[in-house]
């Protein structure tokens, strides 16, 4: 039984209580810091268990990272390739008032008469052909 007198927070050395590899001479068991090797495998198998979720752990972080990175690189594709290419922009390429939406139209050409009446003339189309109606079967007779 230990002495009260001598229980302090602060170590004290006396010359009795030389303590010898970790142990004082008033343990009952001098081998109690190598008691876990009597239960080794265990102690082996929750190591190898808690190896296995931490490389776990790194894998999936690696995954997330490598995840990041490659949707990082795809937006910077995409940007590249917008700043590569005009784009169709309707706030800017759409026409605001009615007389730019007149200007344009007026800046169609309609190609004369007598350029369809060559069209006409050189055609393969016959003019005496029935109307096609799609889905209904003609039958040549």
């Amino acid at each position: 039984m230990k002495d009260p007198s001598r229980s302090s927070t602060s170590p004290s050395i006396i010359s009795e209580d030389v303590i010898i590899n970790g142990h004082s001479h008033e343990d009952d068991n001098p081998f109690a810091e190598y008691m876990w090797m009597e239960n080794e495998e265990e102690f082996n198998r929750q190591a190898i268990t808690l190896l296995l979720k931490w490389f776990l752990l790194v894998v999936q972080i690696e995954e997330e990272l490598w995840e990041e990175e490659f949707i990082e690189r795809c937006f910077q594709e995409m940007l590249e390739e917008e700043e590569e290419h005009e784009w169709f922009i309707p706030a800017r390429d759409l026409p605001q008032t009615m007389d730019q939406i007149q200007d344009q139209f007026n800046d169609l050409v309609i190609s004369d008469s007598s350029s369809l009446e060559d069209l006409v003339v050189k055609s393969n189309l016959n003019p005496n052909a029935k109307e096609f109606v799609p889905g209904v079967k003609y039958l040549n007779i």
